[in-house]
């Protein structure tokens, strides 16, 4: 049995005449052999309706199971709509929520994680003649019996975690983009849309800013090695293919530059340099919830460190509240606490730095001949970020992706 699986996001299927776009787009894959999952996310901006409708009534929690039952239901409605114009074309189809498969969870509401998915019941629907199966995406259930979901761009793990389930050939993600690029279109024109990337480097590209795959579902897709293919969904267009490193012949030294415009930096001054310092600084902040991103500890002439490290912007007064508080209760001691939060983080990435020396050198040359100052430095095996000033970021990006010459790729 062939089995493909499709995931179409909000803007594939925002209104009846796009999920009939979508209708005709599984159509030809159903003529060409296939067996379909479709997975769909909710349509355009009904999450956010839903999420309004939840503050409104005066939700005080995220972590709740009724938060999850209210806004799980917007993927109910586009995958409904689906299986009734797929059927009405003639093309034996159901729905199923993501309870019904069933896809196991953790019972982390609003972020929960995937322990595992039951096919069976899908297999066996297949066997008896349906040729598409339609799945809420983005939903899940936990032991208790209530109702999950994966978080916001969720239906790119559920996609992923099907098609690695049911030993699916490929997973297609339709989007409003037609691949995956260099850079952002719309601060590069001519930024170059790459035919493959490894999952190395979707995952930093991810993780750094490029929103066009979720985290999360990149790190499935190589886990348990399941290619993605990214494709625009209004146009037919060649997409892009996220694959194994081995499968791709020639890698680029930098394929891509990923930015976060929304960036901060708190400095503490004069630490006292002991071991276990750094641990009850960033207890409490893990405890706070705030994600801290790139870390500098850097000795003074009198014995003393400071500490600087940068976070969201959204995550900045809770950091300062929980350092703050760390520091009433002498938890630590320090004698300036120090906040800039009008940074962007520039990062560039590729699995060619691997083997190749100077990466570092050019980026920094680059930025430099813009005057174009560092705040902190962060690297990996295959990325290299930097802290700017945010008033920089787009002139950082373009600069350096004609000195890397992304555009000719």
């Amino acid at each position: 049995m062939k089995i493909l699986t499709m995931k179409f996001g909000g803007t594939s299927v925002a209104d009846v005449e796009r999920i009939r776009a979508v209708r005709d787009i599984i159509s030809c894959e159903v003529k060409n052999g296939w067996n379909v999952v479709a997975v769909v996310s909710a349509m355009s901006k009904d999450t956010n309706k839903l999420i309004d409708l939840a503050k409104q009534v005066g939700v005080e929690s995220l972590v709740d199971p009724e938060y999850d039952a209210l806004i799980s239901t917007g993927e109910d409605v586009s995958s409904s709509l689906l299986a009734i114009a797929l059927n009405h074309l003639g093309i034996s189809s159901r729905s199923w929520r993501g309870w019904q498969l069933p896809v196991r969870t953790d019972s982390f509401h609003s972020n929960a994680k995937i322990k595992g998915i039951e096919t069976d019941k899908l297999i066996k629907n297949f066997k008896t003649g349906t040729k598409v199966a339609v799945v809420s995406g983005f939903q899940g259930i936990e032991q208790a019996g209530r109702i999950t979901t994966l978080g916001r761009g969720g239906s790119d793990t559920s996609a992923v975690a099907i098609a690695a389930a049911i030993d699916a050939e490929r997973c297609d993600i339709y989007t409003d983009v037609s691949g995956i690029y260099t850079t952002d279109p719309r601060i590069k024109r001519n930024a170059s849309k790459l035919k493959k990337i490894s999952f190395e480097e979707m995952l930093e590209m991810a993780s750094l800013g490029a929103n066009v795959l979720q985290t999360r579902a990149v790190e499935l897709a190589m886990r348990h090695k399941v290619p993605i293919t990214v494709l625009n969904s209004f146009s037919k267009e060649e997409g892009t293919l996220v694959c194994d490193e081995e499968e791709i012949m020639e890698k680029n030294i930098v394929s891509g530059i990923a930015f976060q415009k929304n960036e901060s930096q708190l400095t503490l001054t004069n630490i006292e340099d002991k071991p276990g310092v750094a641990a009850k600084i960033f207890g409490p902040l893990a405890r706070s919830g705030v994600n801290i991103d790139m870390i500098v500890q850097s000795n003074t002439e009198t014995g003393l460190t400071n500490i600087t490290f940068s976070c969201p912007v959204d995550d900045l007064d809770r950091a300062k509240k929980a350092i703050s508080k760390a520091k009433e209760n002498n938890l630590i001691s320090y004698e300036r606490l120090i906040e800039n939060k009008n940074l962007a983080k520039v990062s560039i990435i590729g699995i060619g730095m691997k083997t190749h020396a100077g990466v570092a050198q050019k980026m920094f040359e680059t930025l430099s001949e813009e005057n174009i100052n560092i705040n902190v430095i962060s690297t990996s095996e295959i990325k290299l970020s930097v802290l700017i000033e945010r008033k920089y970021l787009e002139l950082a990006v373009r600069s350096l992706h004609d000195a890397f010459g992304l555009q000719n790729l």
